[in-house]
């Protein structure tokens, strides 16, 4: 009796203090990419003062291209497909109520709110994380970090600065052109599946469509670009075990970029709704 009541005392303990160590390791990872994100700030308000500290606009460029420009494709026909899923899915609840027009509110508003954003940064999480962290481990494994820390070289300033900025921005553009593309294939899907009228349409949805929802997807899509760059620098200057370090940090960057996304998407929309927007 008194071995089983050990064998128990001593689960216990060992569950208690894996649940203190994974605690632990969460709270110093937030806390890394908290001074990673700090560490960008202070280089950005630096770069704004110009002279030696200023950032280099071809490398935002060159990051803007390749984060932004090659992933338009790939968003674009996605949030396509979703306009035309979403008109399907909801015209036989509507028809039955009569209101099969009111799918342009229902499609305008949820991609404009959600779907725009949220979509597009999954998708480059994984198209643009993934990659980012590739390329920063991989540099961290071949000692160029510490070549350019040798040649008194800030890596924050070359490397992880122009990434996050651009990912930013163009994960704004992103959820524009993704909003636009979600409501084409609600209207296409309308206009000849449906049998409705493309200019009712296009009319109900801006009747539907305000102001709120416009910003509110675009802060949500800002705010999504900075976690997925951010995650996907912060995995890439922490890798370690060679090649391996370097694939587990790609998919560790995907998945965590995919839970944060969704989690911060449920902060904006618990704090819209309580503000009314």
């Amino acid at each position: 009796m008194s071995l089983m009541v050990g064998q128990r005392i001593e689960a216990l303990g060992s569950a208690i203090f894996g649940a203190l160590g994974a605690a632990r390791r969460g709270v110093q990872y937030v806390g890394g990419v908290v001074r990673l994100f700090l560490a960008v700030g202070r280089r950005l308000v630096w770069g704004l003062r110009g002279g030696a500290h200023r950032i280099r606009a071809e490398a935002l460029v060159q990051q803007a291209v390749r984060v932004g420009v090659r992933s338009v494709p790939i968003i674009v026909l996605v949030q396509f497909f979703i306009g035309i899923i979403l008109a399907l899915n909801l015209a036989p609840t509507l028809q039955t109520y009569g209101q099969v027009e009111r799918i342009a509110d229902v499609v305008g508003i949820a991609c404009f709110r959600e779907l725009g954003a949220l979509i597009s940064a999954v998708i480059l999480s994984g198209f643009a994380g993934a990659s980012i962290a590739a390329e920063l481990g991989a540099m961290v494994e071949g000692e160029e970090i510490k070549a350019l820390r040798a040649h008194a070289l800030d890596p924050i300033r070359f490397l992880v600065v122009p990434r996050i900025v651009a990912t930013t921005v163009m994960m704004v553009g992103l959820a524009v052109l993704a909003d636009l593309m979600g409501v084409l294939g609600g209207l296409l899907t309308a206009t000849f599946v449906l049998e409705l009228n493309p200019w009712a349409y296009i009319e109900q949805t801006r009747l539907a469509l305000t102001l709120h929802d416009y910003f509110t997807g675009l802060v949500k899509a800002g705010v999504f670009g900075a976690i997925i760059s951010g995650l996907a620098c912060h995995e890439g200057l922490n890798v370690v075990g060679g090649a391996e370090g370097v694939g587990r940090a790609t998919t560790t960057t995907v998945v965590k970029s995919i839970v944060c996304l969704i989690g911060a998407d449920c902060v904006f929309t618990i704090i819209f709704y309580v503000v009314g927007w």
